[in-house]
C-alpha cells in the first residue's frame, strides 16, 4: 500500500511495484477478477484508471488474459507466480557477460534450505 511521504502525502508506486500488486491478487484467487475488485484488494486509493492502465500493460506483456468465457472485463493470470519468477531469473542470467559466475553469485546467496531444494532437484 502507498505510505505517507516526510511531508504527509501520498507516496507514488511504480509502474512495476503496481503490476506487481495487480499480480498477486489475482494470483491470490482461482477465479478471474474484474479491475474494480482488483482496485478494491489492493487499496491505498488507485484511481480505477490506473489499474485498468496496469492491466492493460499486463496483457501486452502476455501476462494476463482476458476471461473471455466467464464474467466481462475480467482478467486472471497467464502464468503462475513460479513461472514469472523463473522467466525473470533466466533474462536476469542472459544479461552478465558470465551466466556460471553469476549462478555462482546466486547459489551462495541460498539458504540452506533453498539450497538442499535445489541439490534435490539437480539430482
Amino acid at each position: 500500500m502507498a505510505g505517507r511521504g516526510s511531508h504527509g502525502r501520498a507516496e507514488r508506486r511504480g509502474a512495476g511495484q503496481l503490476e506487481n500488486e495487480v499480480l498477486a491478487a489475482l494470483w491470490a484467487t482461482e477465479r478471474p477478477l474484474t479491475p474494480v475488485e482488483i482496485q478494491a484488494g489492493i487499496g491505498g486509493g488507485l484511481a480505477y484508471n490506473t489499474v485498468h492502465t496496469i492491466l492493460k500493460r499486463l496483457y501486452d506483456k502476455g501476462l494476463v488474459l482476458r476471461d473471455a468465457d466467464g464474467r466481462r472485463g475480467a482478467y486472471r493470470p497467464a502464468k503462475n507466480a513460479a513461472q514469472v519468477t523463473a522467466e525473470a531469473m533466466h533474462e536476469a542470467l542472459g544479461r552478465g557477460p558470465d551466466r556460471i559466475a553469476a549462478l555462482e553469485q546466486f547459489v551462495t546467496g541460498l539458504s540452506a534450505e533453498e539450497e538442499r531444494a535445489l541439490r534435490e532437484l539437480l539430482a
